[in-house]
């Protein structure tokens, strides 16, 4: 007995001893160190044409063979760079680069710096490989949009200042193709603020593939109203002002041009009425004669597929895509070398599906269920193979699959219980997966066309046993099912000495946009996650829920919330609350809720219209009325404020205002471009009217991001204390 008493103390002291020794979680091990952020493959461009791959190291960029990830030689080096510049350049301050189709060029980016979302400003050279040559792109006294070779390599297409170039690389001459470029007044090749936003697109011009023609479009903004946001950097203010249409407002008005670089002949395609409409994408066909431009109508219901032919100038609806609600503009359009057929994606059905479409004939749909293809990866069309991303092998999964053009012989090529991301290289033949799962980092391998794990470039176990000593815990899905008969699915991470007979505080995080996924059988946003584990550590659960309106779940799932967002996300996240409730492990006077962006938006109209399920909340960067927010995303799912001013009040956390109770802490940074800094200062001014106590803190001269020195330690150390202190 006594012996058996022994070896219980003994375990009992192991125990304590190993908890004791588990190292505690800081937010500048998170955010400044970066100690839990998972590594991916520095540099990594697959090849044009060859079976090969680069990686960017600092003697250079390497080589290497798919097949057996053998090096194949330095394509520039450290060395021969700094040679070519007289020694301006080198390899560390490289950005980025891109090769020209025959891989006897590069475009190297250099001192690149950001604009928006998408767009920046860089030096472009482009580098002969032959003959270790470096050509700069316009001149080196300017900053560049972008810059893009033709396929043939021997001109570069660039946007400097508003206006759109060429160059000819052989005899090195610059043609300027507009004149009238102004900044907020005339764009040229590239987008205006909203098109980059929200129909992600930053360039606007692209080569026909014989590098004959220049497709391109022109912004007028003259009719958008400008916005202003000061910056507080001087003694007296600066203002930073740009182009910003509101829900309602009016738009751009945007042409649709083809240079002809042999005549110097500029043409303005006449597409009909441009006022009411957008442009979100122009393609060429493989015969460079014909292109296809995309145009959506304003409600965002109906995109026309319009084939212009540049030499008979007639042209046509060859594919429309119309939905009752609203319709996503992607990248998954697929165009043959028949030059009369393509491969797209449809939620014509319901859901989300592949189709082949014959230019004004058969549509054919080659995938089906309830599920959703994410993606088109690659199309190998002398094969009539697709390879493509979905949710069928489970509802919170992202698996690759093949399928032929006839819709037969589809192949599961992942494991089927996680969250896959692909980059096939041009010849189809390989690609690289990046495969995670709830608890398991991303691990980075290199694998053939029939699924075959050929080697393993990052399986980040180095981050994985910095985790463990942290003591890391696994999270757990959980689901449950709502009065209203839906099932909601989301995620719960318990504290490591976890009690189920004692009560604990709840965190729940949310984000809740149109189309959007957190919860997912994959490892993703790695330091917010970190972020819960040190809050796991504090004793505190954190959980996720994707309500209605989140993504791969079908149109009925993401669409109920049309005219009226954020009733029904709002709904179901307390619904959430309510949920946790009743599980005999939370304490439910101790649930908070906190989101970004969208999730602050949602997670204040969840508090404030909540009655009594949160008992505290924190907002950063909400949008706190749509009225406020840009037209092409707020429009598609709520029309305008015109047509429908009751979906826009009544969902607004400023009309709630009055009905706050609990603890309440509003963030944002007062140059956000993306939700203006007034969103804040009219809940502010809703708050100050009802006279409700409330927190806010404001980060002067931060965008939407709120980064930049010590901005984004200093925030998540102020989440942290506040959770501490009033939950």
């Amino acid at each position: 007995m006594k012996k058996v008493v022994f070896s219980t103390l003994i375990l009992l002291l192991i125990a304590i001893c190993g908890f004791s020794q588990t190292k505690k979680i800081t937010v500048e091990d998170i955010w400044d160190n970066f100690s839990f952020y998972p590594r991916g493959v520095s540099g990594y461009t697959a090849m044009p044409v060859s079976d090969d791959y680069t990686v960017v190291k600092r003697a250079g960029i390497e080589r290497h063979h798919f097949s057996d990830g053998a090096e194949a030689g330095v394509i520039l080096s450290h060395t021969d760079l700094t040679a070519a510049s007289n020694d301006r350049l080198s390899m560390a301050g490289l950005d980025d680069y891109a090769f020209s189709a025959d891989e006897k060029k590069i475009v190297l980016a250099f001192d690149q710096g950001s604009i928006y979302r998408r767009s920046s400003l860089a030096h472009y050279y482009v580098y002969d490989i032959g003959k270790k040559e470096l050509t700069p792109v316009s001149d080196t006294a300017h900053l560049l949009r972008f810059a893009e070779l033709s396929k043939d390599g021997t001109k570069v297409v660039f946007a400097r200042d508003c206006d759109l170039y060429y160059q000819d690389l052989n005899s090195g001459r610059v043609v300027q193709i507009t004149r009238d470029g102004n900044p907020n007044h005339i764009l040229n090749g590239f987008a205006d603020w909203v098109y980059e936003e929200e129909l992600d697109m930053s360039q606007a011009a692209s080569f026909s593939p014989d590098g004959s023609k220049i497709a391109y479009l022109r912004f007028d903004e003259s009719r958008v109203k400008e916005y202003t946001i000061p910056m507080y950097d001087n003694l007296y203010p600066t203002d930073f002002k740009y182009k910003y249409p509101k829900a309602g407002e009016d738009n751009s008005l945007v042409e649709v041009h083809i240079y002809d670089i042999a005549t110097g002949t500029d043409t303005r395609l006449d597409l009909g009425d441009n006022s009411n409409c957008y442009f979100p994408r122009v393609y060429w066909l493989p015969n460079s004669r014909d292109a296809i431009v995309l145009k959506l109508n304003r409600y965002q219901n109906q995109l026309d597929f319009i084939r212009y032919n540049t030499v008979t100038k007639a042209q046509d609806i060859v594919y429309q895509d119309v939905n009752e609600k609203w319709l996503d503009v992607t990248d998954n359009y697929y165009f043959l070398q028949d030059n009369n057929s393509m491969i797209v994606t449809s939620e014509r059905n319901g859901f989300n599906h592949i189709y082949k479409v014959t230019f004004g004939g058969e549509i054919k749909q080659l995938t089906d269920g309830q599920w959703e293809v994410n993606e088109i990866q690659y199309i190998n069309e002398p094969k009539k193979q697709i390879y493509y991303l979905s949710n069928e092998s489970g509802v919170l999964n992202r698996d690759l699959y093949v399928i032929t053009f006839d819709g037969k012989k589809k192949q599961l090529l992942t494991a089927g219980n996680g969250w896959a991301s692909t980059e096939f290289c041009p010849t189809g033949n390989y690609y690289r997966l990046q495969y995670s799962d709830l608890n398991t980092l991303p691990k980075y391998t290199i694998n053939d066309k029939t699924g075959k794990e050929l080697r393993v470039l990052n399986d980040n176990f180095g981050v994985k046993n910095v985790m463990d000593s942290y003591g890391f815990v696994n999270r757990e899905l959980v689901s449950f099912t709502t009065k209203d008969g839906v099932t909601l699915y989301g995620w719960m991470m318990k504290p490591a000495d976890f009690d189920p007979s004692k009560k604990y505080p709840v965190m729940m995080n949310c984000y809740g946009g149109p189309g959007s996924q957190q919860v997912m059988n994959a490892y993703s946003s790695a330091q917010d996650l970190a972020f819960y584990q040190m809050l796991a550590q504090h004793g505190y659960i954190s959980v996720c829920f994707d309500g209605r309106g989140t993504a791969t779940r079908g149109d009925a799932f993401k669409k109920v919330i049309y005219q009226q967002m954020g009733k029904y996300e709002a709904i179901d996240q307390i619904a959430a609350a309510n949920w946790l409730k009743t599980l005999s492990y939370v304490d439910g006077e101790r649930i908070g809720i906190w989101g970004w962006s969208f999730g602050g938006y949602l997670s204040a109209l969840s508090m404030f219209r909540g009655e009594g399920a949160f008992k505290m909340a924190i907002s950063v960067a909400p949008v706190t009325n749509w009225r406020y927010y840009d037209n092409i995303y707020t429009e598609r799912f709520m029309r305008t404020p015109q047509e429908n001013p009751d979906g826009y009040d009544l969902n607004s956390p400023t009309t709630y205002a009055k009905d706050l109770k609990g603890k309440y802490l509003l963030i944002h940074g007062t140059a956000d471009d993306n939700v203006h800094f007034q969103n804040a200062m009219e809940l502010v001014k809703g708050l100050n009217e009802a006279g409700i106590e409330y927190d806010q803190f404001f980060f002067p001269n931060k965008n939407h991001f709120i980064m930049g020195g010590n901005t984004r330690t200093y925030l998540y150390n102020k989440l942290a204390k506040y959770i501490l202190e009033n939950l």
